[in-house]
């Protein structure tokens, strides 16, 4: 994926916790004219090119984009992604006026977003609608009910993750999947660091949690004893989760067994139990990604009381709702979820909020009237054009390369021809006819989306995969790839100003979008991509040699970007952004070779005093301008499977001939790698 946006975990906090203020109308609020592609006002010239490349393409921006108050950083992805939010929200109160011309889709996105908008109603019923629940973990008689219970709070995630997901070995079906979860940190390793700054980052979790069962009503003695044993609980649950390195290798990753088989993992987890309450008794089998997470589940189910495990319950409803809840609740979250954790000074406005929850529940609705607004058709051609050509480039690069073998290649090309390209939406939009949304009940309309969702999802096992589908929403300003489905997508959010024009000269919508498009390309051939053949199976189609050939190219990048300090003495885990980084290097490759294809034989001059060849390099440079507050720095660098934006644009070039060229940069200079990294 090509941005800091596109985590599987997201903390949601941040991106849910709601301020007291109401919204303005939106006239006094409208989003600022595109910009170009490259603009020239963003470099900061007296830098050298050759020394520091992200500085010289971004200097200018960075200090005219001071981090606003109510973000975690300021990036061009996220000042696009905040600026759409102006345009989703204009469509939105037009959409929640009753008004007979209101369509399904108008009265189910603008009744979700009048609800959401509905502050004096919010703060009125305070935590009463988690009350259902709460009385539902009080009345646990014993531990044998727990699965029972979990299976009724499904929905949440409550414990471990349970979806669908398509069969490793056979990516033609789906199948159902459970995955470690539970944890109220962000990850395993925030539980088991033993340095300062992790130890007082627990102790304050504690504290939370503490604070939040008072606000249920306990007692602060209460309160204090089962934040503990929330935190005792979770801790077990950490050590028992696999790093996020090894979760990068799919086959660490597929452990498909019978119900029966994984009833020995957890003999005190009543499985059918759990099965019969979400609805899928006639499961045959489940891929269970990590089998040791659930056997130290287990141990912790009999270890810790029933006292304990209803305390842990009860602290994970309130804190998968607490940002639909009054007040109190939102602003201790914010407290430690939004400003300890990740240094944001001040919550979201409402209405930014609320557009967010609207493009979660109901995406593909607010995406039909996003896409009629603001996504031509010429520019999904002139996008797919782009692509076509990149795949042409990377065939190219493919037959040439002098390190893979032709049995290898063949392959390999394979794959390439299969990739499906998913371009701004897609064809055939979601249906949300059974989805209940009311005007006057967001909690209501949260918790119904949810279930809506979690059973679509798990109505697909045992189905034919739907290679239509999209995992994110029109609006989204971001492009992913999926290895199982042979894909990638570039919603309509990501192509347009100031990351794509259509009308903009050729060598920065290479540099910047091309690049992009390479960059998904390329994921289908990194360390985890090329694990799967062109169908979406995982299975070894390389040989020994060609397998050591890859290891060893893609290992000096990983040493390359392990040096590098992302805050204090933090380094990046050049394993943990492999891919990313194998991505990017090869998605700039690979678009500077489909542009020299496009303009090739055209008499190409230079533009506001910049080459053809320097206008793709900054391009691709400016794509990454971004401030990032330190609290942030240090969440990426344990979560994020990409690099600091700096080292995306410095990582990159340092490693491309035809950068150096363009700038001329000498040998010795800090943008000219002596031991120049390349896979593809």
């Amino acid at each position: 994926m090509s941005s800091k946006l596109c985590w599987v975990f997201v903390l949601w906090a941040l991106f849910c916790a709601r301020p007291l203020a109401v919204a303005q109308a939106v006239s006094s609020e409208t989003a600022p004219p595109p910009q170009s592609v490259l603009d020239v006002d963003w470099l900061d010239r007296s830098v050298d090119p050759c020394s520091d490349f992200f500085a010289y393409s971004c200097g200018g921006w960075l200090k005219k984009n001071p981090i606003p108050a109510d973000q975690t950083s300021w990036s061009v992805y996220s000042q696009l992604q905040d600026e759409n939010k102006l345009l989703l929200r204009q469509i939105l109160e037009q959409a929640e006026a009753p008004s007979p011309k209101r369509n399904a889709i108008t009265q189910k996105i603008g009744d979700y977003y009048a609800a959401c908008m509905d502050e004096n109603a919010i703060e009125a019923v305070g935590a009463r609608p988690l009350q259902a629940d709460l009385a539902r973990i009080a009345g646990l008689q014993s531990k044998s009910q727990m699965a029972d219970l979990v299976g009724a709070l499904a929905a949440d995630s409550f414990l471990f993750s349970f979806h669908s997901v398509q069969d490793f070995k056979d990516s033609t079906q789906v199948i159902a999947n459970a995955d470690q979860g539970g944890l109220g940190l962000p990850d395993r390793d925030y539980y088991l660091k033993l340095d300062a700054k992790s130890r007082k980052l627990r102790a304050d979790y504690v504290a939370h949690v503490e604070k939040m069962f008072e606000l249920l009503g306990d007692s602060p003695p209460a309160a204090r004893r089962e934040a503990k044993s929330v935190l005792r609980i979770e801790t077990a649950l950490a050590r028992g989760s696999m790093n996020r390195v090894d979760r990068r290798n799919p086959y660490k990753l597929y452990h498909k067994m019978n119900v029966p088989e994984f009833e020995v993992l957890t003999p005190d987890f009543q499985w059918t139990a759990y099965l019969t309450r979400i609805g899928r008794t006639n499961l045959q089998s489940v891929n269970v990604t990590y089998p040791e997470f659930f056997k130290v589940m287990n141990r912790e189910l009999k270890r810790e009381n029933l006292k304990n495990w209803q305390a842990y319950l009860r602290w994970h409803l309130v804190h998968a709702n607490a940002a639909y809840l009054s007040s109190p609740f939102v602003n201790a979250s914010f407290a430690f979820y939004g400003k300890e954790l990740q240094g944001a000074q001040e919550i979201q406005p409402r209405w930014k909020r609320c557009v967010g929850y609207v493009d979660d529940d109901l995406g593909e609705a607010l995406g039909q009237a996003y896409v009629e607004k603001y996504f031509s058709p010429e520019a999904k051609q002139r996008a797919l054009q782009m692509v076509r050509q990149i795949e042409d480039a990377m065939q190219s690069d493919i037959e040439s390369l002098p390190w893979m073998s032709a049995e290898t290649k063949a392959r390999a090309l394979e794959k390439l021809r299969a990739v499906s390209n998913k371009i701004g939406y897609p064809d055939k939009w979601r249906d949300y006819s059974s989805l209940t949304i009311s005007r006057d009940d967001e909690m209501g309309n949260v918790a119904r989306a949810r279930e809506f969702e979690f059973h679509r999802v798990l109505n697909k096992i045992g189905r034919p995969v739907d290679r239509g589908e999209w995992e994110m929403t029109p609006p989204t300003v971001n492009a992913y790839y999926s290895p199982q489905m042979n894909d990638i997508n570039f919603p309509a959010g990501i192509l347009q100003p100031p990351l794509f024009d259509p009308a903009s000269d050729d060598a920065p919508n290479y540099g910047d979008t091309g690049g992009t498009i390479g960059h998904e390309l390329t994921h289908g051939f990194d360390d985890e991509g090329r694990r799967f053949d062109a169908q979406g199976n995982l299975r070894d189609w390389w040989t020994a040699e060609d397998a050591r050939q890859f290891t060893d190219r893609a290992s000096c990048i990983s040493d390359q970007y392990s040096r590098y300090t992302i805050v204090d003495n933090i380094k990046i885990n050049g394993k943990l952004t492999l891919g990313e980084d194998v991505a990017d290097l090869g998605g700039l490759i690979l678009a500077y070779m489909a542009w020299r294809e496009q303009t090739k034989g055209q008499q190409l001059e230079p533009i506001q005093g910049f080459t053809p060849e320097q206008r793709f390099f900054i391009g691709y440079g400016q794509s990454w301008c971004s401030n990032t507050r330190e609290e942030t720095q240090r969440l990426w660098a344990t979560i994020d499977p990409h690099s600091p934006d700096r080292y995306r644009a410095n990582g990159v070039v340092s490693n491309l001939p035809e950068f150096q060229q363009a700038f001329h940069c000498k040998a010795g200079a800090a943008m000219v790698r002596k031991n120049q990294c390349r896979v593809w």
